[in-house]
């Protein structure tokens, strides 16, 4: 049966003018994995919950339900694009669709630069969970704590030799990484649950502590404190649509994607309310010295035993591993759908699948490399910690504006989205009426949520004084990402159509997909 639904899959796959190179080794429950896994609430609430509260204080709880209600709008726009283009880069290939060549070629351009600065980010976080499990970690210097120059120097080492393995484990095997991909959810899961249960267990007040407004008042404000506190909730949940990035390996992938993209946002969610609830509930102080600066590892080693400490300790770092293999598989899938189009510099590379391994190796390294450069920035300037996953998620809640935006013009024109079924008979994942309002709240929040990203803050970009122009970053890397990005477009169209022997025409609506493929 598999077999047959796995041939079935591949005839579809051809209607898009592709045929199958990757391997279609990717189950219901890993497709889940992959979504939930580049969330990874473990990794991302422990890295971040010190910058939420910092600046919210306990308020700060009220900005994730409002920014999970902003995501999940997208997330549902991103479920019907699922079910009718079951392709790899999904944002990339959605964004072709629906807006033109430029558009999708700028979102699949934005979205690879974001990928990488992400899993650099991600990989950033082991220098927060493991010297507070065994100081032996701490390999360079002292001081652990992540602002400082020994911190940031240990933690691009543990960084890069994290991207070694993820790396090597990509180009390995598909099927590998999604049996690895799975065990690590299954134990984040796990790990959430008992952690909520043992920090709720170890209370030091009840769960209206989220109504209070703590390290708040008239002095600092409201607005603007919760505005910067929103970010953390920003940073955490994205990524959801890594399972649509897998769709050319996945099984059914019309009837499976769209559904485990809902599911991967929606247990993202209600587990990090919960994790971010019992914290602050179990949290020996409320001020900002110790929580702010402590985070969800000053909670844990103060209030639980010191070996199950360590043992959870042990599940968030496996959890960090797993989240930058998962951003990795991304990012590799994305830079291996715009080159089989030919749309990329060393697009024949970039596409080649490896016979033996079924992965696209040179696809899965530059990532890796790429991040391994961002982390290396990194030396000796700790204050672009923080910069770094600032820009890298306003570079994706840019390229998820290059999908929802044409979306609802397409929709406003009144041109309908195709219909059809899936594999298993059933009509595709649509909105129906509700498609506009849920689209336009989606087009609306990701606007709003890119400016607040964007907005030149020293509170975010240079936290420790180092230079005003740290002030500018997001608005700096924007720049060298268009600029960066027209460089290459013009350059590779003007090389694909002298490989093709036609002279370049004034005005180029797309790259004729396919094309390679067919041996044009």
């Amino acid at each position: 049966m598999s077999t047959t639904t796995d041939q079935a899959a591949a005839s579809d796959l051809r209607t898009f003018g592709y045929r199958q190179q990757l391997s279609r080794r990717v189950g219901t429950y890993a497709s889940f994995a992959a979504g939930f896994s580049f969330v990874s609430i473990l990794t991302t609430v422990f890295q971040l919950f010190g910058l939420g509260y910092s600046f919210g204080g306990t308020a700060f709880f009220w900005t994730w339900p409002a920014v999970f209600a902003g995501q999940l709008m997208v997330a549902l726009c991103f479920a019907e694009l699922a079910a009718r283009y079951p392709l790899s880069g999904a944002i990339y290939q959605w964004a072709r669709r629906l807006g033109g060549s430029v558009v999708g070629w700028a979102a699949g351009w934005t979205m690879v630069l974001a990928q990488t600065i992400t899993v650099a980010a991600a990989a950033i976080a082991l220098q927060v969970v493991l010297p507070s499990v065994w100081s032996g970690f701490q390999v360079i210097g002292s001081d652990t704590a992540l602002g400082s120059r020994d911190g940031a120097a240990n933690a691009v080492l543990l960084g890069c030799l994290l991207l070694t393995a993820t790396t090597a484990l990509n180009a390995l095997s598909v099927r590998l990484t999604a049996i690895v991909n799975s065990v690590g959810v299954t134990c984040e899961l796990i790990g959430v649950g008992l952690l909520v249960v043992l920090l709720l267990g170890h209370a030091e007040r009840g769960p209206s502590v989220v109504l209070h407004t703590t390290n708040l008042d008239a002095s600092t404000g409201y607005v603007a404190p919760l505005l910067i506190s929103a970010l953390m909730a920003a940073y955490v949940l994205v990524g959801f649509d890594s399972a649509g990035e897998l769709a050319e390996e996945t099984h059914k992938p019309r009837a499976t994607t769209p559904r485990t993209i809902l599911r991967g946002m929606t247990a993202s969610g209600l587990a990090g309310a919960f994790l971010i609830v019992a914290a602050l509930m179990a949290a020996p102080s409320l001020g900002a010295d110790d929580l702010g600066l402590g985070g969800l590892p000053y909670v844990i080693t103060s209030q639980l035993d010191t070996t199950v400490g360590k043992l959870l300790l042990l599940d968030v770092a496996f959890a960090v591993c797993v989240c930058t293999l998962a951003i990795q598989t991304a990012a590799a899938r994305m830079i291996f759908s715009m080159a089989r189009d030919d749309v990329l510099p060393f697009s024949s590379r970039l596409r080649a699948v490896s016979p033996t391994t079924g992965t696209p190796v040179v696809a899965t390294v530059v990532p890796g490399v790429g991040a391994a450069v961002c982390l290396l920035v990194n030396v000796g300037n700790a204050g672009l910690f923080l910069g770094l996953a600032s820009v890298c998620i306003m570079l994706l809640y840019i390229a998820y504006l290059m999908v929802t935006a044409p979306l609802l013009l397409r929709r406003l024109r009144g041109d309908a989205l195709p219909e059809g079924t899936d594999e298993n008979g059933r009509p595709l994942f649509s909105l129906g009426r509700w498609g506009i309002v849920v689209n336009a709240v989606a087009v609306g929040y990701g606007t709003l949520m890119t400016i607040n990203l964007a907005w030149p803050r020293a509170e975010v970009y240079d936290p420790a004084g180092e230079g005003w122009y740290l002030h500018y970053l997001p608005l700096v890397t924007l720049a060298i990402t268009a600029a960066g990005g027209a460089i290459a477009y013009a350059v590779q169209r003007r090389a694909y159509h002298e490989a093709i022997g036609q002279p370049l025409p004034v005005r180029v609506r797309a790259f004729p997909v396919g094309a390679v493929e067919d041996g044009a």
